[in-house]
């Protein structure tokens, strides 16, 4: 303690002093992006906090999440493979009454269909079964490292990556050893033969990753879609009875039927106007992703105010989908028909963006719908569904929108009795 000084006035003199370091760095913080501002333009930059040095609004943005949480030539060919997946997959959990976690389903769903359709792999069942729970282990336990991983659930996360790893070079050692590669191209050729007009032969490491990268992309979003348009389509009857009037109408629906139509293509789905409008609901209301970032690579006027070059941009689909003024009924309200023709003619570009926008947005996006479109056909003309459970589960959407604790449990019963029986 110096000398004198009380115990009072050191106590007080040792918290001034981190304190005014703390003011200080905060300053000399804001005045590092105050320099940033683009001399060539006359406006100002935007109002609001820089946030604590090296850390920015991270802390403030991860607490506003939290408060959230808590209170068509490349398609036609792969329809037949994704109507084939669809249904043998709904045929063996959906037709039989009893309690399903369909969130967990909806991922083994779609990780089967992106596999087979993306990598064109072609894996026994039991191995299917493996490689989806171990892709769902590995996403569950990594994805929410930062927040609440136990080790216990890393050294499960790794192990979960290995195994995936190991399918993978399986399958890719396969693919490469065909005798005639020309005959069958998906997805995983796209990437190796673009390697290699570029002068570059990829690792196996390499390929192993591209393809994980590519199914994750195709698989985590379209189950979260699939799983907000089952939970959407409970709460609202009445449009699971005007996609099947328009399921009749179009010689898509016939009684005693157990799946989809096995002729469906996508000329058929384009007809599926109100259905069209169901699928683009589903991804206003519960968009899979809440948002996304962008480099501003030439500065640029926002509302009276510059955003210079080098500056990211975080845009918001929720919000987006939320306040954008173009939706005639309340936004907070599930209407499809708030995408008919009649009312979305002349509307900008960007009010509607669950895919992103612009020259990156989402390359999958035909596809996803696709599989939406045909999961929803095969669903309302097979079975009925009901809650397992005394209340809908809350939504969280970080990192991507999903039921939170037990998932969307429910109660599957076939619309025809003596079609439900495994396969």
């Amino acid at each position: 303690m110096p000398a004198g000084l009380s115990w009072p006035e050191a106590a007080a003199l040792a918290l001034l002093a981190p304190a005014l370091l703390v003011t200080l760095c905060r300053h000399l913080w804001a005045l590092r992006w105050s320099l940033s501002r683009d001399r060539a333009s006359a406006l100002p930059l935007p109002k609001g906090s820089m946030g604590w040095p090296f850390l920015g609004e991270t802390l403030h943005w991860l607490l506003q999440i939290l408060a959230r949480v808590f209170s068509r030539a490349a398609l036609e060919s792969y329809l037949p493979r994704i109507q084939k997946v669809v249904s043998w997959e709904l045929r063996g959990w959906c037709m039989e009454p009893g309690s399903i976690a369909v969130y967990s389903s909806a991922k083994t769903l779609t990780f089967r269909i992106a596999a087979r359709i993306l990598l064109g792999l072609r894996l026994e069942e039991k191995q299917f079964k493996d490689l989806a729970k171990t892709f769902e282990q590995l996403v569950e336990n990594l994805f929410s490292l930062p927040l609440n991983i136990p080790f216990s659930g890393l050294r499960k996360g790794i192990k979960a990556r290995d195994m995936i790893h190991e399918f993978m070079e399986k399958a890719i050692q396969e693919k490469l050893q065909r005798n005639n590669p020309e005959d069958h191209s998906d997805a995983l050729d796209f990437i190796i033969n673009s390697a290699k007009e570029h002068g570059k032969e990829f690792t196996m490491q390499e390929l192993k990753e591209s393809a994980i990268e590519l199914i994750f992309a195709a698989f985590f979003t379209t189950a979260s879609a699939s799983t907000s348009m089952i939970l959407l389509l409970l709460k609202h009857p009445s449009v699971i009875e005007k996609i099947r009037q328009e399921l009749v109408s179009h010689e898509l629906y016939q009684q005693c039927n157990c799946c989809c139509p096995s002729d469906i293509n996508l000329e058929k789905l384009s007809r599926l106007r109100y259905l069209d409008c169901v699928i683009k609901e589903v991804l206003r209301v519960l968009p899979p992703v809440s948002g996304g970032y962008r480099t501003a690579l030439q500065t640029f006027e926002l509302d009276g105010y510059q955003i210079p070059k080098g500056w990211s941009v975080m845009y918001s689909i929720r919000d987006t989908h939320e306040t954008a003024a173009v939706y005639q009924s309340p936004p907070s309200s599930f209407d499809p028909d708030r995408f008919s023709a009649a009312q979305m003619e002349a509307v900008g570009r960007f009010h509607y963006i669950p895919f992103g926008g612009g020259a990156r947005s989402c390359i999958g996006k035909e596809l996803a719908q696709a599989i939406l479109k045909l999961l929803a056909i095969e669903l309302v003309s097979t079975a009925r569904w009901e809650l397992a459970t005394p209340g809908y589960p809350a939504m969280q959407t970080v990192p991507i929108v999903h039921p939170v604790d037990d998932g969307l449990q429910l109660y599957f019963h076939s619309l025809w009795p003596g079609c439900g029986s495994k396969a």
